[in-house]
């Protein structure tokens, strides 16, 4: 899985929030030889990392500007915001485009009406609700028309 068409090996990615999607993407990004951060609240949400994990782990709140320091946000080339909570995810995609100037910025929702606020503020979103609506879409138009019976 590519998240950039070109990656580079000078590349660095924040990732907030090691849930299952955070987890499976610094998982990837690390597998591909790429630098990765992930940040967590929870020290026991790392236990989802794989063994070989090559990249860092802080445990911190994506919306502590301290923490983001440390993580050397100002680095980083992408900040992926993958935690439970729209709220918090809209705030770290803002602190990392609007003061620190992060190029590429994801943020995952589950609220799809929310999805027009961040795409104001210039934001990539993911909603995993729109998404799986699409591909049951592409599913059931694949199955022949039922007839009706008179």
């Amino acid at each position: 899985m590519k998240l950039f068409e070109s990656k580079k090996k000078d590349t660095y990615t924040i990732i907030v929030g090691c849930g299952r999607l955070g987890a499976n993407l610094a998982n990837t990004i690390s597998d591909e030889g790429e630098n990765v951060l992930i940040m967590d609240e929870n020290k026991y949400s790392f236990r989802r990392l794989s063994p070989n994990f090559g990249g860092l782990s802080i445990v911190g709140s994506g919306t502590d500007l301290d923490k983001l320091r440390e993580a050397q946000i100002e680095k980083a080339t992408a900040v992926i915001a993958v935690t439970n909570d729209d709220n918090a995810n809209i705030m770290i995609a803002q602190i990392a485009r609007e003061m620190f100037n992060v190029e590429h910025v994801i943020a995952r929702l589950y609220d799809p009406e929310c999805e027009i606020v961040y795409q104001e503020l210039g934001i990539n979103t993911i909603c995993p609700a729109v998404l799986s609506a699409k591909e049951i879409d592409k599913l059931l138009a694949g199955f022949p028309a039922k007839e009706v019976l008179a």
